[in-house]
């Protein structure tokens, strides 16, 4: 399931960045993929969407947010964590 969850959720930030899969790193931030705060939404809106979630994120404050922006791998870390709440 791990790894199902990683694929897609690069495929998400990729889509939003304009960037192939390939060039998505786990230690990567939005920032070094170029996803603004608008893309960020569209995002958290695409995982939502993907895997039947809610995301706990609020735009207007995203560093207080439960969800981990950090990385593409915290977030992939986080959508895991709650895919596996809602069996």
């Amino acid at each position: 399931m791990a790894d199902s969850v990683e694929n897609r959720m690069i495929a998400i930030l990729a889509e939003q960045a304009v960037l192939q899969p390939s060039e998505i790193r786990p230690d990567a931030t939005l920032s070094d993929l170029g996803i603004d705060s608008l893309g960020l939404v569209e995002a958290v809106f695409a995982i939502e969407e993907a895997f039947d979630i809610q995301v706990p994120f609020n735009a207007n404050e995203p560093d207080k947010s439960e969800f981990d922006i950090s990385t593409v791998a915290s977030m992939v870390r986080a959508v895991e964590h709650l895919v596996a709440a809602q069996k």
